[in-house]
């Protein structure tokens, strides 16, 4: 699945993904591949991501994230 995680300034993450796991407003929570199509807003903390590639952390500090069709796209 693809992940996006953008900011007003900059891009910071852009590419395939196995799981993904996020700092939500109400608790922590993963979205794998084919996952129902969801928006939240984050809190500040950290998205840890898996991939092919290996893993990956990025600090965020809050946000929306919208996962659909197996796209996710984080403004943080």
């Amino acid at each position: 699945m693809q992940l996006e995680i953008l900011t007003p300034d900059k891009t910071i993450f852009i590419g395939e993904i196995d799981s993904a796991t996020f700092p939500g407003s109400k608790g922590q929570f993963q979205v794998f591949n084919n996952h129902a199509a969801i928006v939240s807003s984050l809190d500040k903390g950290v998205i840890k991501i898996k991939s092919a590639e290996g893993a990956k952390q990025f600090e965020v500090d809050g946000g929306v994230i919208e996962v659909l069709n197996n796209k996710i796209v984080v403004l943080a």
